[in-house]
C-alpha cells in the first residue's frame, strides 16, 4: 500500500501542471482586462479630475506593477515559482496576499460543507438501505417519488423561495436572511450563540444538501440491490441468518464501493460547490470570494481557488484508493505472490 501511495502521488505531479498550465491560460485568455476595471476604480475615487487622467500611461503602469507585460510563458513560470513557494501572489483588487484572503474564507466554508455531509450520509444512507431491503413497499415508492422530486429542484431556486417564505416579515420570518451570525453575536450567552449559529446555518446547510441527497440515496438503494441478489446473500440467508444480520453485516460492506467513490467528489465540492449558496445567502466564504474575484478579473486570486480545487480532486481519489482496500480486502493494489 505504501509503493502504491508513493507512485500516485508521484503521478500526480504531471497532473497538477497540466492542471496549472490550463488554469492559467483559461484566466488569461477570458475577455476582460483587471487593469480596465482598476482604472475605473481609481477614476471613481478622484472625482474632480477628469475623465482623461487615467489613460494609456495608467494602464501601461498597471501592467507592469501586475507583471500582465511579459510574455504569457513567463508569467507562468513566474506564477509557478512563487507558487511553489507558497506565494500566491497578492490580490489585483486590494494588493492583499491571495493566501491570507483565502484562508479568512475558508473555515466558513469547510463548517457548511462538512455539517451539509453529515446531514447527507447519516439520512441519505439509511433510508437507500430500508428502501433496498424493502425494495417496492409503500416508503420505498413514497421516498423514490420524494428523493426524485428533490433531485430535480434548482438549489438556486428552493434558497430563493425559501428567502422570500421562510425569510420575509410578509410570510414567515424564521430564518436570518444574510450571513452567518448576528450583529449582536458576540454579546450573547453561549446558549444565544449557539442558536443564533444554527438560525444562520440552517437553511444554506439544508438546501445545499437537497441534490446531493437524493443523488447519493438513490446510488446506495441500486448498490445494495445488485448486492442482495447475488448468489452468497442467498446462502446466508438460507443458512438462517436474520435479515438484519445479512443485510448489515454481508451486503452493506460490499455496496459501500460506489458511495466511496462519490467520496472523491466532497473535497473539491467544498469549494465549487459553494458558490451559489454562499451568494445567495450573502456568505463570507470562498464560494463567495471566487465568484466575487471572476467579476473582478482578479487572476491571481482566481488562479489560486482553481488550484485548491484541483489539488482537493487529486486528494479525493487518492483517499477513495486508500478506502477502497480498507471496504474490500478483496481490493489490492499490489501484486500478491502466487
Amino acid at each position: 500500500m505504501t509503493d502504491y501511495v508513493i507512485r500516485r502521488i508521484l503521478l500526480f505531479i504531471p497532473t497538477l501542471i497540466i492542471i496549472t498550465m490550463i488554469t492559467f491560460l483559461v484566466c488569461r485568455l477570458a475577455p476582460g482586462d483587471p487593469t480596465e476595471m482598476k482604472i475605473g476604480q481609481t477614476q471613481e475615487a478622484q472625482k474632480t479630475d477628469s475623465k482623461n487622467l487615467m489613460n494609456e500611461q495608467a494602464k501601461e503602469f498597471y501592467k507592469k506593477k501586475f507583471g500582465l507585460d511579459k510574455p504569457l510563458y513567463i508569467q507562468y513560470f513566474l506564477w509557478i515559482g512563487n507558487m511553489l513557494q507558497g506565494d500566491f501572489g497578492n490580490s489585483f483588487k486590494d494588493d492583499r496576499p491571495v493566501i491570507d484572503k483565502i484562508f479568512e474564507r475558508l473555515p466558513v466554508t469547510i463548517t457548511i460543507s462538512l455539517l451539509s455531509f453529515l446531514l447527507i450520509y447519516t439520512i441519505a444512507i439509511p433510508i437507500g438501505i430500508y428502501s433496498a431491503a424493502r425494495q417496492y413497499s409503500l416508503l420505498d415508492r413514497t421516498t423514490t417519488v420524494l428523493l426524485f422530486i428533490l433531485y430535480s429542484l434548482p438549489n438556486f431556486w428552493v434558497a430563493t423561495l425559501a428567502i422570500v417564505f421562510l425569510c420575509n416579515v410578509e410570510y414567515l420570518k424564521i430564518f436570518p436572511t444574510a450571513g452567518i451570525r448576528s450583529e449582536d453575536f458576540d454579546s450573547l450567552s453561549f446558549v444565544g450563540q449557539v442558536k443564533d449559529r444554527f438560525m444562520h446555518l440552517f437553511l444554506p446547510v439544508t438546501i445545499s444538501s437537497l441534490t446531493s441527497f437524493a443523488f447519493i440515496s438513490r446510488q446506495m438503494r441500486s448498490s445494495m440491490l445488485e448486492v442482495i441478489r447475488q448468489d452468497y446473500i442467498r446462502t446466508a440467508k438460507a443458512k438462517g441468518l436474520s435479515e438484519r444480520k445479512v443485510v448489515m453485516k454481508h451486503a452493506l460492506r460490499n455496496s459501500l464501493i460506489p458511495i466511496i467513490t462519490l467520496i472523491g467528489g466532497l473535497l473539491p465540492a467544498m469549494i465549487g460547490g459553494s458558490v451559489i449558496i454562499e451568494t445567495i445567502f450573502s456568505i463570507p466564504g470562498i464560494g463567495q470570494l471566487a465568484f466575487q474575484a471572476i467579476l473582478d478579473r482578479d487572476y491571481p486570486l482566481i488562479m489560486a481557488e482553481l488550484v485548491l480545487v484541483s489539488l482537493l480532486t487529486v486528494v479525493g481519489i487518492l483517499l477513495v484508493d486508500i478506502l477502497y482496500s480498507f471496504v474490500d480486502p478483496r481490493i489490492a493494489f499490489t501484486k500478491k505472490a502466487a
